[in-house]
């Protein structure tokens, strides 16, 4: 522990005293992030506290802020003259908290306390579901959907799992299966594997989920399939027509924004917070400029330049974009198991620089280049995700 957190509490709060509310040591993407204790500028605030007033808000403080970005709760405390423990408290949060370009906090806690969010009901999850697409589809944030339910960034959902829905919002479907008629499915079909082909490269081109597909022929992701074989394919709806983009704006073509999209969806369908999804995104960009490239240093191939050599898959498997999104990645459901590393492996990697967690996956001779796209990173994701 540095001497400077050993001295005593009278000294701290003099310092406070002298200090006022300490901006943050740099800018950040999204929320305050986890560092050491000698580095957070919240948790100094928490220190000071004792020696600002309860309720420092004046009559020229909004009732609320929307989170801009760069944000930090303590920035936003110090902009008003509040504690942050103030606004944790106020808005439910806790020092570690993430918050996000968009969300809307109370300034004020003057008003009676709100009383404890109901649950709106329960949902099951059904086949192909993901944690955002049944927080998108009952209106909750993803963040408010797994604190209902204790669960973390890696964690999984199962088809039939039940899950609680956070209250406080009107749901856009009913919160439980209904008994009206479901929407007709399309009947199954078979596939025949041919050579190269990858169970991700055949659920992207039927349009159903992988889990969806593995199920339907009993399959893992680490079971092999061989050419000539013969796979079931759930029906799947027609999929919707994605919304046209501002190419022009994004600063990437069609080719990019597909692969863009294909990083996005398989970021979500594994509960990947909007950090790592932004961290891929700026990884393939300064890997492959977000194009699916057979060629590269050494035996390097794909959007994220996995080498085959060192266990990141074979050539087709590396030049498959949703498997080689899902290897980035990582965490328990990794199609390479142990082999490799992926971002939801390492340790800590939510309070790292952004350059320092891609760099954790990717070991680069450029580490500090990642950082560079954070915020364009950010801006397709809000436009393509």
């Amino acid at each position: 522990m540095p001497a400077a957190l050993a001295a005593p509490t009278a000294i701290l709060g003099s310092i406070a005293l002298t200090l006022g509310a300490s901006p943050a040591a740099q800018a950040q993407p999204v929320g305050a992030e986890p560092r050491p204790l000698e580095m957070q500028p919240e948790k100094r605030d928490a220190a000071a506290s004792s020696v600002r007033s309860t309720t420092a808000a004046t009559s020229n403080t909004p009732a609320t802020h929307t989170v801009a970005p760069g944000d930090t709760v303590s920035r936003i405390a110090a902009r008003y003259g509040l504690r942050t423990a103030d606004v944790l408290a106020w808005n439910g949060l806790g020092w570690d908290s993430i918050i996000r370009p968009g969300d809307v906090l109370r300034l004020t806690g003057a008003a009676s306390p709100a009383p404890a969010a109901p649950m709106a009901g329960s949902y099951t999850v059904q086949q192909g579901d993901t944690l955002w697409s049944i927080a998108q589809r009952h209106g909750v944030s993803v963040d408010a959907l797994r604190g209902a339910n204790g669960l973390g960034s890696s964690s999984l959902i199962r088809t039939g799992q039940s899950l609680a829905l956070p209250g406080g919002m009107v749901p856009a479907v009913s919160a439980t299966p209904v008994s009206a008629p479901a929407p007709s499915t399309p009947a199954a079909t078979t596939h025949t594997v041919a050579g190269g082909e990858t169970m991700w490269s055949i659920a992207d081109r039927h349009g159903v989920a992988l889990a969806a597909l593995l199920q339907a022929n009993g399959l893992a992701e680490s079971s092999i399939i061989y050419p000539g074989q013969v796979l079931s394919v759930p029906g799947a709806a027609a999929p919707a027509s994605a919304p046209a983009v501002d190419t022009a704006a994004l600063g990437l073509d069609d080719e990019q924004i597909g692969n863009a999209r294909i990083i996005i969806e398989v970021g979500r369908e594994r509960g990947v917070p909007d950090r790592g999804i932004a961290i891929a995104l700026a990884t393939a960009m300064v890997e492959s400029w977000i194009r699916n490239v057979d060629w590269g240093t050494y035996d390097s191939l794909g959007l994220f330049q996995q080498r085959p050599s060192t266990g990141w898959g074979s050539a087709a498997e590396v030049m498959d974009p949703r498997r080689a999104a899902a290897v980035f990645y990582g965490g328990s459901a990794d199609p390479n198991g142990a082999r490799t590393r992926g971002l939801l492996d390492i340790g800590g990697w939510e309070s790292m620089g952004f350059s320092a967690a891609a760099q954790a996956v990717q070991v680069s001779a450029y580490p500090d280049r990642y950082g560079e796209w954070e915020s364009q990173a950010y801006a397709w994701l809000a436009a393509l995700g």
